[in-house]
Formats: structure tokens, sequence, C-alpha cells
């Protein structure tokens, strides 16, 4: 039933079907939380183990180091250096391991460039009439976020199925040298769960930039993160741009926040020496190490990229189910009525759902009316305002699979009801 094609009486019967649907829920006194994509309860029991380590084994100094508890290894315990590196697929020499937040890591990385530079820069970027970073949307909005806290103007580049428009972004880099990066999530991207191609890689890679010092920003934080036993692919950047010679270009992130623990993993990034040498100096200013007992317990339990790929597939079981349940609701609520789309990621932590231009601020706010918080409308864009305001972030990784289907099904009353009545003051 394609809801633009009904009558203008048709859509009032409906309208009005759906509206006492609407009220059934609001009288259930809901409250569900959609609005951020957190690890569930079973997801972190599958770790629990992991916090007998190094104590139970009484294991504090390693063949590579002195004792862990104490201070020193700026840049990262040498075993959980090498684990990263075969996550990343670089060399253990071109990473940086610290704690619990690749989000951290970020922040700092456009910290340090705000007051020093980067590695070849001719100033500190804070020091210049005007910095900007192109921002790939929809996107994630905490790498906004941080643009918007240091100044950094943000421009608004497309989201295509192979990553972010390729021709804009080399036009824009080529012509203006106040531009200074790029986020990007590149493999089940937040939120839409695309992967970036071989091509948008090489491009990015290789294409000229009116700054000298401009980085890609390269959060890889679902590396490893698949749903199915056929992952998505994702060409190695930081190959890319050595082939391409500009080794220097990219800063690669990465975390177990949602492999172990959240507020307990630990983070990485990777980039050129030339890039690692420079951080680890300033780094030697800022801390005396990281939490090195935490890398040890990471290294143990996992052991190496194999152990990582064999957890996953645990995590990949709990959250399938949810994925499926999500599509099988949209699908049979929403599909076929030309109201709306949605993405079907074979990784990642969301869903990215696009609502009839102008609808989506209204749903998100009629569904927290009933009970049911979804990120804020416009989040996944710079400055939190979506051009179109169409595009709303599923986060189905959470909510127990009852109430995320309660929650799903409110939605879809939410995205009839105001697509209607859209539909019925043209």
């Amino acid at each position: 039933m394609d809801i633009t094609k009904l009558s203008r009486e048709e859509l009032g019967k409906r309208l009005s079907e759906l509206e006492k649907e609407y009220e059934q829920f609001r009288a259930k006194g809901l409250k569900l939380d959609m609005s951020r994509g957190k690890p569930c309860k079973e997801q972190l029991d599958l770790s629990v183990e992991m916090l007998a380590y190094p104590y139970r084994d009484r294991i504090f100094k390693t063949a590579s180091c002195a004792d862990i508890r104490n201070y020193g290894l700026v840049d990262g315990l040498p075993e959980a250096k090498e684990l990263f590196a075969q996550i990343l697929g670089v060399s253990a020499a071109e990473v940086i391991v610290g704690n619990n937040s690749s989000l951290s890591m970020m922040y700092d990385s456009i910290s340090r460039a705000m007051t020093f530079g980067v590695y070849g820069s001719p100033a500190p970027w804070g020091r210049l009439p005007k910095v900007k970073f192109l921002c790939p949307s929809p996107g994630y909005d905490r790498h906004f976020a941080i643009c918007e806290l240091f100044g950094i103007e943000m421009i608004t580049i497309d989201m295509k199925d192979d990553g972010p428009d390729m021709d804009t972004v080399e036009r824009l880099a080529s012509e203006d040298d106040s531009i200074k990066g790029i986020w990007c999530t590149p493999k089940y991207s937040n939120p839409t769960g695309n992967t970036y191609s071989d091509d948008v890689v090489e491009r990015l890679a290789s294409m000229h930039t009116a700054a000298k010092d401009f980085r890609i920003f390269w959060d890889n934080a679902y590396v490893v993160h698949h749903l199915t036993d056929k992952p998505d692919s994702l060409k190695n950047i930081l190959e890319a741009c050595k082939k391409a010679g500009n080794p220097d270009r990219v800063f690669m992130f990465a975390s177990t926040s949602k492999i172990t623990f959240p507020g307990s993993g630990v983070a990485a990034m990777a980039a050129s020496e030339n890039n690692i040498d420079l951080i680890k100096k300033q780094l030697g200013i800022r801390t005396i190490g990281p939490d090195k007992i935490n890398q040890l317990r990471h290294v143990m339990f996992f052991r190496d990229l194999a152990g990582i790929e064999e957890h996953m597939k645990k995590h990949a079981a709990i959250l399938k189910p949810k994925f499926d349940m999500v599509n099988s609701i949209l699908e049979s609520r929403l599909g076929g009525k030309n109201i709306a789309s949605w993405s079907k990621p074979n990784g990642g932590y969301f869903i990215s759902f696009d609502t009839l231009p102008g609808c989506a601020s209204a749903v998100v706010k009629m569904a927290g009316e009933a009970g049911v918080v979804f990120t804020p409308a416009g989040a996944t864009y710079p400055y939190g305002k979506d051009p179109q305001d169409r595009n709303i972030r599923i986060a189905p990784t959470l909510p127990p699979i009852g109430e995320l289907k309660t929650a799903m099904e409110l939605m879809c009353i939410c995205v009839e009801i105001v697509s209607i009545r859209k539909l019925l003051t043209v």
C-alpha cells in the first residue's frame, strides 16, 4: 500500500486508526531508551572472565617490559601494540595504545593539532584565521561535537553507498587550504552501516589537498564488528597513503570499547612513524604512562587477532537477531508504503532510517512523548541540523529483544502518522 497514492479520505481513515493505536502505546507508560549504541548485558557478560587477569596468574612482568604496575611505556605495552597492529593491519611501530577511549584519543589529536599543529604543519591550526573539516553525513555526532567545541567549521558531505561523495571531497580539499581534515567511520559507518569502497579509499589517499598538513581521521570503530559470516572488506588506508606518496596523511583509531567493556576497554591510534614519533614526544609531557595492567589483561584474554575474531562471533550471535527483528518490523509495517527507507548493514551498531523530508524531528518527538527515546533527529549532521530533517539513527543493541520490538512498533506508528499528516497538508 503506497501511502502517497491514497485519497484524502483514505488517508484520514488510516490516520484515525493509527492515532488510536498510538494512544494504546502511550497508556502503557513506557520508558525505553534507544538513544545510544551501547552493548547489552549479554555482550558485557562475554568478557567477565577477563577481569581475573593478570592477578590470577600473578604475571606482572612480560618478556618486553618492566613491572606493568609501575610508570613507563608512554606509547603502550608492546604486546598490546602488536595486538592492535594485527587489528588495524599496520606495524607495531606505527601504533600507540592508550586507555579506554578512542574518542579521547581523537579529541586529544585535534587538541594537539590546534595547539602545536601536526607533523609537517607550517603553523599550529589554532593560530590560523579559520580551520575547516569535511564531515560525511549522516555521520557520528561526537566527531561533530569535537569540531564545534574547538571552533572548527564543518562542511557537510553527502554519504553515498560506498562512502563520502568523493567528487565533492576532492574539489573542496584541493581548493581551500583551510580545510585541514575529514572525519571517516569507514567500516559499517555510523549510522548508515556502509563500508568504504576500495576506490574511495584510494581517492582519499591520493587526492591533492591544498593544505599540506591535511589529515584523515579514520575512526575504524567497527573494524571487527560483523553481523554475518560474509563481512565487508576494507582496503588498508595507511598502505594506500604510503603508495600514493602521502604516508603521513592518516590517523587511524580503534578500541575494544564494544568488544569488552566500554568503560574499561583499551584504545589505540595508528599512523606513520613520523606522526607517531612526534605524538610520543608530546604524550611524554602529558602522561607518565597508560594503564598497562588493563592492556595486559586484554592481551592475555585474546592473545591475538584470531582470539578477537572468535569472541566477536559470540557478539554477532547476540546482536544479529535484534537487527533481523528490526528489519522485519520495518518491512512488515512500512515496506512498500513509500514513506521511509533504511539501511541493512552487515555489521556495526546502527541502522540509518530516513523518513519523508521534514518528518524526522516530529517522529522522534512523538515517540518520546509515548516513552521511547531515540537519538535526536539531526544529531547525525554537523551542528545537529539535518538539512532535510529526515534521518533517524536506530540503535538496536542495548534493549532486551522484547523492549526493542515494542520500541520499533511504536516508531513505525509514529512514522506513518507524521507522514500522513504531512501528506494531508500538501
